[in-house]
């Protein structure tokens, strides 16, 4: 099945807020723990993820400072906010909502 990098609005950054929740990670750590937790379907691209990163930032749903990473890198490491966890939890509903009628119209049309 040919890979898709494309997300539907507002999938990615519901998907970054997810990954954030289980504690801070650099944008690199980010992309890899989306795709390996996809297995492999789903690939974050830097072009894509740092702008939500930079959106997510100025919004209040993350916090970032400095640090080095396990290679030794200087990298601004992310944490999700409590207005970042709000925030989710309404994504997630919201794609909730969406998924069950897109099914329900997939099942019945």
């Amino acid at each position: 099945m040919p890979k898709n990098t494309d997300f539907p609005a507002g999938a990615l950054v519901m998907l970054v807020l997810r990954v954030l929740q289980a504690g801070h990670l650099h944008g690199y750590a980010i992309a890899q723990r989306i795709r390996t937790l996809s297995s492999d379907v789903l690939q974050v691209e830097e072009g894509s993820l740092y702008p939500a990163l930079q959106k997510m930032l100025l919004k209040g749903w993350v916090s970032a400072e400095w640090g080095v990473s396990e290679t030794g890198r200087r990298v601004r490491f992310y944490r999700l906010t409590a207005s970042g966890r709000k925030q989710l939890r309404d994504e997630r509903a919201q794609h909730d909502l969406i998924s069950t009628a897109i099914q329900a119209v997939l099942r019945t049309a």
